[in-house]
């Protein structure tokens, strides 16, 4: 297992992978992508809930994961349209995302990043913190089995969880403007990978915390041939 370079120029490409901008040294990509070559990557997996895209296939494989309300119905996360996973059920779960997980060390990929860690918060109390880490916890142990660091993302209130979660670095949206980047360096030092989404909160980033690294993006993270695309780092 290698962990990522701490303070290190890097992308973040979850809407599709391009040429890393000059300089560039790590570059986050969906586990979709191919790894780029030369650089020290990390594969995206939405572990604890479900890729809109998914929903059909996971409601018709695996019914008895997707977390339901009282009347049967699945509870979905409303922001981004995703069925929550019910990580109450750690091992049946770990079957199914696991093999994704090893995956990205077959393609190539040198660390990992699990999406919405922070589940339970939109699961109508279903799920609680406990089911989470234990099941963050499987997946770290998947991740270094097959040779990859993993990552924590977001879930600054899980950050007193981290040797619990076995988690070895973090990646961060927006610590800079709800004030807990010092929350996530006093739990992995400089091995804390921000992004912000306002050029406000960019900047107060990088003139508090130089020894993160810390880009601009826009919220749709798409590539540079759109006209919306934002890059910068400090």
């Amino acid at each position: 297992m290698t962990l990522p370079p701490g303070n290190a120029k890097f992308d973040y490409q979850l809407g599709g992978a391009y040429a890393p901008p000059a300089g560039v040294t790590m570059v986050v990509r969906d586990r979709t992508a191919s790894p780029e070559p030369g650089l020290y990557n990390v594969c995206y997996v939405n572990g604890f809930q479900a890729q809109p895209d998914e929903t059909q296939w996971w409601l018709d494989n695996h019914p008895d994961l997707v977390l339901r309300d009282g009347q049967g119905d699945p509870i979905i996360d409303q922001d981004w349209n995703e069925l929550l996973l019910d990580t109450s059920k750690t091992e049946a779960l770990a079957l199914v995302i696991g093999p994704q997980v090893a995956q990205c060390a077959t393609d190539g990929f040198d660390a990992v990043e699990i999406d919405n860690l922070d589940s339970y918060l939109r699961s109508q109390g279903g799920l609680t913190q406990a089911d989470n880490v234990a099941y963050m916890a499987r997946l770290s142990s998947v991740a270094h089995e097959a040779g990859l660091a993993i990552a924590q993302k977001n879930a600054a209130e899980l950050l007193a969880e981290r040797t619990a979660m076995g988690t070895d670095f973090a990646v961060s949206e927006e610590c800079n403007r709800y004030d807990e980047c010092q929350d996530f360096v006093d739990a992995y030092g400089d091995a804390v990978f921000v992004i912000e989404y306002r050029a406000q909160d960019f900047q107060k980033g990088c003139n508090g915390f130089s020894q993160l690294s810390i880009i601009l993006r826009d919220l749709d993270l798409v590539t540079p041939s759109a006209g919306s695309y934002v890059y910068d780092d400090c």
